[in-house]
């Protein structure tokens, strides 16, 4: 009778093992991205700051692709504040995600430890 109830354990703790390691990918995925969006964010203020200390009859250019476009100052600010709310909108959905993922590992977790404890109890 202790065989089938080994296996069983074997089975479930390798299944909680390897949801484990998908969730913790995930997380590291997530800061990742998280990261990477803070830094479009960040040179999208930079931006932002940097056009509006310029005179006013300086002529700017949006780069698309290989080519230059010459875009109005209210364009130019509009699509960077837009970047910026983007990218913070998306910020708090992976911050979402990352709790949530965070909260999966640690119930793992605890599955896996209250598998070893009845395993002792036994």
């Amino acid at each position: 009778m202790a065989a089938p109830v080994d296996l069983e354990l074997k089975k479930a703790f390798s299944e909680l093992q390897v949801k484990m390691v998908d969730t913790q990918q995930k997380v590291k995925l997530a800061n990742l991205q998280i990261d990477q969006l803070t830094r479009v964010q960040k040179y999208a203020k930079l931006t932002h700051t940097e056009i509006t200390t310029l005179p006013d009859n300086t002529r700017l250019y949006e780069g698309v692709g290989r080519m230059f476009i010459l875009q109005s100052r209210e364009e130019i600010s509009n699509q960077l504040t837009d970047k910026q709310r983007t990218a913070n909108e998306k910020i708090k959905e992976l911050e979402q995600k990352k709790v949530y993922l965070e909260r999966s590992v640690k119930e793992a977790e605890d599955n896996i430890r209250e598998m070893l404890l009845s395993r002792r109890a036994q």
